[in-house]
């Protein structure tokens, strides 16, 4: 996300106004000034490590964001995939029935002597 040169990216979120980032070598560059012998300032410091906490909370931000978007579509998918299966269940219980009602009529009947449709007919 680094920008080469005296470039900047916006970036913007829904909670926060825009962020001003910048390279790390054009900030470094610039806050040592034209000597290359001249270390930057305590304040000068502390400004940086302040920028760069907030861009890190930045990204933090947007990256919990994300996750609880990837999650909420992870959830709502296996919700969907359980009113399936559900569904699924309740035929297949209702198709068991059926043929256990099937089954255990065929059991209780099992004592009569079959009739042979032939000889019912052929008297």
């Amino acid at each position: 996300m680094a920008v080469t040169g005296d470039e900047t990216e916006s970036a913007t979120t829904a909670d926060m106004s825009s962020y001003q980032i910048h390279s790390p070598t054009s900030r470094l560059s610039k806050m040592m000034g034209n000597s290359p012998g001249s270390l930057p300032s305590p304040q000068e410091l502390a400004e940086e490590a302040s920028r760069k906490r907030e861009l890190r909370l930045l990204k933090n931000r947007e990256s919990a964001r994300q996750c609880r978007r990837r999650r909420k579509e992870h959830v709502q998918s296996l919700e969907t995939l359980l009113a399936t299966m559900e569904n699924q269940n309740k035929k297949l219980t209702e198709a068991s029935k059926g043929i256990l009602f099937i089954w255990h009529t065929r059991l209780q009947f099992s004592h009569l002597p079959l009739i042979d449709s032939c000889s019912y007919f052929n008297g």
